[in-house]
């Protein structure tokens, strides 16, 4: 696999450190465990295979992180006292566990509500009571929904989630908040901007569209094309998760919340185009209606990242595309 030349860079430093990765067996998951294991760390991954996707795909993902430093664990963050004991052997924790999916949260916001909300407080109790409190959290541009200005700052309003999905995170995030008042931790809440690149879930726009066009078959474009998204690709995302765990090093207790997009949107009927052109295929485009729940907008401002952490993506999406495709023909 091609790396990130920052990741590159990053590699010649060493992270001698135990890191525990809830949700170690998805796509970001992964590509972090990866990055960890680059740096000498020692990372324990936790996964309970929810079959939002199938098991065999995350199975592959774990198959790449075989080795001393790597260690596995199947369970699920709703128990407490497995996550505890996992939580004593290790000096941080990079909670990125969760139900995903806008759209399917609008059907099972109850089981949204238990594995982001109750799952993430869970992991986070008991990392109060085995005494560690570095801790990253996964959270969601969604956040933001369609009233926050663009481009998005973390001090800009987050208060009107339009999905079940964006609603847990932002809940997980305040809890994130109160636990660094109460007992002390030291947290990062990162707000993810819609990330893709190689192993990306199949149901994600990128992969589903690459997919579906190579094959000849039409894609479904929800709404009129005009949406925009602020596409991460894995890599630069992966940067700054790193750059967040250095930042949880220090000691004082603090909640910072930090964005990691790419600082650049493209239109949905764009991003057809684009795939459809690397792919060499035009693409048949059956339009629907907008989705409820989708936001019309996301556009990261990254200052913030780029001060204290030192993020810096340089993956462009003409770029972070064609490497995806090469991914998808390889391994299609």
């Amino acid at each position: 696999m091609v790396r990130h030349s920052r990741l590159r860079d990053l590699a010649k430093e060493s992270l001698m450190e135990r890191i525990l990765v809830t949700g170690a067996a998805g796509f970001i998951g992964g590509h972090c465990c990866r990055a960890l294991l680059d740096l000498g760390a020692r990372v324990t991954g936790l996964d309970n295979f929810d079959p939002f996707y199938p098991r065999p795909i995350k199975e592959r993902t774990l198959a790449g992180l075989e080795g001393p430093g790597f260690r596995f664990v199947e369970g699920s963050i709703l128990d407490g006292s497995l996550i505890e004991s996992l939580v004593r052997e290790n000096d941080a924790v990079i909670h990125l566990a969760a139900r995903a999916g806008v759209r399917p949260s609008i059907e099972e916001p109850e089981l949204y509500a238990t594995v982001n909300v109750t799952g993430t407080i869970s992991v986070l109790e008991a990392c109060r009571r085995a005494g560690l409190r570095r801790f990253l959290f996964g959270s969601s541009s969604s956040v933001y929904g369609d009233s926050t200005p663009v481009p998005f700052r973390e001090d800009g309003p987050a208060v009107d989630p339009i999905s079940p999905y964006a609603a847990t995170k932002r809940a997980g995030e305040l809890a994130c908040q109160v636990y660094t008042h109460l007992h002390g931790f030291r947290i990062a809440a990162l707000r993810l901007f819609t990330v893709y690149g190689p192993r990306q879930r199949p149901d994600l726009a990128i992969h589903r569209f690459t997919r579906l066009i190579s094959s000849g078959q039409p894609i479904q474009q929800f709404g009129d094309g005009l949406s925009e998204r602020d596409y991460t690709y894995v890599d630069d995302l992966v940067g700054g998760i790193l750059g967040a765990l250095r930042w949880s090093g220090q000691t004082e207790p603090a909640f910072e919340i930090f964005n990691l997009g790419e600082a650049r949107t493209i239109r949905l009927d764009r991003l057809i185009m684009l795939i459809g052109d690397v792919l060499g295929r035009e693409a048949r485009i059956e339009r629907l209606p907008a989705a409820p729940g989708d936001v019309r907008r996301t556009y990261a401002d990254i200052s913030k990242a780029r001060a204290i952490l030192g993020y810096s993506p340089r993956v462009t999406i003409e770029e972070g595309i064609q490497r995806f495709v090469d991914w998808f023909k390889r391994n299609q």
